[in-house]
């Protein structure tokens, strides 16, 4: 039996259409922000650029892995999950995505559905958050 109050996984809905631009990137802004803030209470992030790149790595594994959203996502109202089930992602895909991420090159490349290249690879999509 299918529980009619979840969404329909993204690969198999042929209405999926992905968030904009926009707020995705008002989304990476967010969470950049506040990954300069935590790493300037261990390092200088001006000087030691690796600490906030480091925090960005281990804020996407925790709260992609745990809550499918970071903070930036929770604001602009996307969410980031399985591309074939809708699900979560999981701590290691989560990591996986932003160590991917903190490389900016496969994130430009994009298909139709908006999914950069750290999407393909860690079988993610960025979604819009139901709204509560």
């Amino acid at each position: 039996m299918t529980n009619p109050q979840a969404p329909a996984a993204p690969a198999t809905d042929p209405t999926f259409t992905p968030p904009s631009l926009g707020r995705r990137f008002g989304a990476l802004i967010i969470d950049w922000v506040l990954c300069l803030l935590v790493a300037n209470i261990f390092a200088d992030p001006v000087r030691d650029g690796w600490a906030p790149v480091l925090v960005l790595i281990l804020l996407y594994g925790f709260f992609l892995g745990l809550f499918a959203q970071t903070p930036g996502m929770y604001i602009t109202k996307v969410r980031c999950v399985n591309w074939h089930d809708g699900g979560r992602i999981g701590l290691l895909r989560g990591l996986g995505r932003g160590l991917l991420l903190a490389l900016v090159v496969p994130a430009l490349i994009m298909d139709e559905h908006r999914r950069g290249l750290h999407d393909r690879l860690t079988d993610a999509v960025i979604v819009d958050a139901p709204r509560r």
